[in-house]
């Protein structure tokens, strides 16, 4: 069939989080590099197999940063302004990666324990406020807040604020719009503020990268705008990643409440739980993008230089030929190479982070609220369009 001919499949799938697309095994096993109309109307290459998700993921012909180039194929709008791609490339050369990976280290500073205190204190604003509440609003986005706000230096009397300005900064438009280049500074301002105040109010990642420019002459050139943009990019980021996937989890799991009692009775599981929850989940709403900078073949397909590659993980995540009976969520399974995190080059910083993150989340759950049921029927959860994450608006739950 000639290019011209093929039927165009409309992406993303569905914005449902709590439900595998129906399209993924058909695509999976007929089609696993489809033509897809993206929201901005241009087409792309959707990957939905493992072993093609992972060639695109490791081959550095397939670039992330490129995408962010003008007049490219686009899976939707660009909500941060485009200088901001040539900063991150400056950055990424400018050794700062020391940095970030001290800030990203779960096992400094006692951060585990410190967050172990900070679920336990939100759980009891729960128990005291009384069931029902908003998981999400009440214990998923500020816990997730509280552990990115202390990475990069940043007051948690804040984190409404911050959290806030990724409504606009992670939305998924099919044109783009003045106020998000005005939302993405308003954060680099606040950023840039901490980044010069006092030095005893310095600490985490602004701290590091303060001290580091003024005492390191090989980063002495790095511009306020420069060392901001790394913190707004890891708060961002992290951030809202940790609360969609934390959110979707506790789903999850409710949807098969004896998992809740299995989890209460074998602690010591949880990170297994945890992985087999990562593969799981559905979080990534519109796959992980990738230009092709050459001609290369992805199975029949032949991609060409300068086209979108759309990897859909959870067609990755939920294949049979990788995971044994993948469509059934196992907290005993052991060989789960999952691409949650993706992999090669841009696999995630903060994977060592994020899993106890969720682990320390999940345990304070199934310990303090056994009973932890949803509080609607599931089929009335609202699920927000239009967004980076697949994410219901609330998650209101009882106990």
């Amino acid at each position: 069939m000639r290019r011209e001919d093929e039927v165009l499949v409309d992406f993303p799938l569905s914005r449902r989080g709590d439900v595998l697309p129906r399209e993924c095994a058909w695509l999976r096993e007929k089609q696993p590099v489809a033509r897809v109309r993206t929201l901005t109307g241009d087409q792309a290459w959707l990957v939905s197999s493992y072993a093609l998700a992972k060639q695109v993921l490791e081959d550095e012909r397939f670039s992330l940063k490129d995408t962010a180039l003008e007049g490219v194929p686009r899976q939707y709008a660009l909500t941060i302004p485009p200088e901001v791609v040539n900063n991150m490339g400056n950055i990424n050369s400018a050794g700062l990666r020391g940095a970030v990976m001290k800030s990203l280290n779960p096992k400094a500073d006692g951060l585990e324990g410190w967050l172990r205190g900070r679920a336990h204190e939100l759980i009891d604003g729960l128990v005291a406020e009384g069931p029902p509440v908003d998981l999400r609003g009440g214990f998923a986005d500020p816990f997730s807040a509280a552990l990115h706000c202390r990475v990069i230096g940043a007051p948690f009397a804040d984190w409404r604020r911050l959290m806030s300005s990724l409504d606009i900064a992670f939305m998924t438009s099919a044109r783009p719009f003045e106020e998000s280049a005005l939302n993405w500074y308003k954060d680099v301002g606040y950023m840039v503020d901490r980044l010069n105040g006092p030095v005893e109010l310095r600490s985490g990642l602004l701290g590091r990268l303060a001290a580091l420019r003024e005492n390191d002459p090989d980063s002495a050139h790095l511009t306020d705008e420069m060392l901001a943009t790394v913190a707004v990019s890891l708060f961002g980021a992290g951030a809202v990643s940790t609360s969609a996937f934390l959110v979707l989890a506790v789903l999850a799991l409710l949807q098969r409440p004896e998992l809740v009692g299995y989890l209460r009775g074998r602690p010591e599981r949880m990170g297994r739980a945890v992985d087999e929850l990562l593969r799981w989940n559905l979080s990534i709403g519109d796959g992980l993008p990738r230009l092709a900078s050459d001609d290369v073949r992805l199975g029949d397909v032949l991609v060409r230089k300068g086209e979108l590659v759309l990897v859909l993980v959870e067609g990755a995540n939920f294949d049979p030929e990788v995971f044994d009976d993948p469509e059934r969520l196992d907290l005993e399974r052991t060989d789960n190479p999952h691409l949650a995190f993706g992999a090669g080059r841009h696999f995630c910083p903060a994977t060592a982070l994020g899993r106890t993150h969720a682990e320390v989340a999940l345990t304070a759950l199934v310990e303090r609220l056994p009973e932890l049921r949803l509080a609607v029927p599931q089929e009335q959860l609202v699920w927000r369009t239009g967004f980076i994450k697949r994410l219901p608006e609330r998650l209101p739950v009882a106990w």
